[in-house]
């Protein structure tokens, strides 16, 4: 069952990434409004994309359930979630730059089933099953063996308000001495699935939504890395810090020390 829904899903995927790339190249990527502070924007691709795979969705499952970034919760029948970001990543994507993906994955009561994170300018994508592992384009992946915080490449990102966005600068800055360097994508999905095949050893974030984070979230643990909160809380708004079984502690711990955590 999980099978045919993963190739339902990626299907889907794959569509609404044709029409994310026509927005761009033809139509251009216009701001349409904005959501928490004046630099965190939609553009009206985001909300034609995530119409698209709402309609997809209730003509082919119209029991299920929707969650999704751009519009209202669709309650369902069936037991059955999708959790939409139609375009992770929109300020890369207003700007032209090719860091977005469009990110969905189905769940059940026990959390994801099936993920989908599909890059519409490289066209790569990543899925994954629940209990039956994580591939990038069909080839199976898995994070870095590292366990040596110092020797770590390390992806953060930044939210939206300025009062949080003070506080994560000064996380970023006081983690960047302890680490080989840090990488900010600007695409939460995207940080995920690097980590899950071997791009950067490890991923922190405060602010993301479930969005953000439930597909990308089901690929790196079904590679075989770790997702967590910190102090021993899950992932979340609080924080998302996310890496190989060996390294997840050791960045876990460095972040608990920092109070990375705390809300501002």
């Amino acid at each position: 069952m999980t099978e045919q829904l993963l190739d339902l899903v990626e299907s889907i995927a794959r569509d609404a990434g044709r029409t994310a790339r026509t927005y761009q190249r033809s139509l251009g990527a216009e701001v349409a409004g904005t959501k928490s502070s004046p630099t965190d924007v939609v553009t009206a691709a985001d909300t034609a994309v995530e119409e698209q795979i709402r309609a997809a969705v209730a003509q082919v499952r119209p029991g299920d359930a929707i969650v999704g970034e751009e519009g209202d919760d669709a309650a369902g029948t069936s037991g059955l979630r999708w959790v939409v970001d139609p375009i992770d990543g929109t300020v890369n994507y207003l700007y032209g730059r090719s860091a977005y993906a469009v990110s969905i994955a189905v769940e059940d009561d026990a959390g994801a089933l099936v993920a989908v994170v599909h890059a519409p300018v490289s066209g790569e994508t990543w899925t994954a099953r629940r209990g039956a592992g994580a591939w990038l384009d069909g080839q199976p992946v898995r994070p870095t063996d590292a366990d040596d915080l110092a020797s770590a490449l390390v992806a953060t990102g930044f939210g939206y308000r300025a009062e949080r966005r003070a506080r994560q600068a000064a996380v970023a800055a006081a983690v960047l001495p302890r680490v080989r360097d840090i990488r900010r994508a600007g695409a939460a999905s995207l940080d995920l699935c690097d980590v899950a095949c071997g791009r950067v050893d490890g991923y922190f974030e405060q602010g993301l939504q479930p969005w953000d984070l439930a597909a990308g979230r089901l690929v790196v643990t079904e590679a075989g890395g770790v997702v967590t909160g910190l102090g021993g809380r899950g992932p979340g708004e609080a924080m998302v810090v996310a890496a190989g079984a060996a390294l997840h502690g050791p960045l876990e711990r460095l972040l608990s020390d920092l109070d990375a955590d705390r809300l501002t």
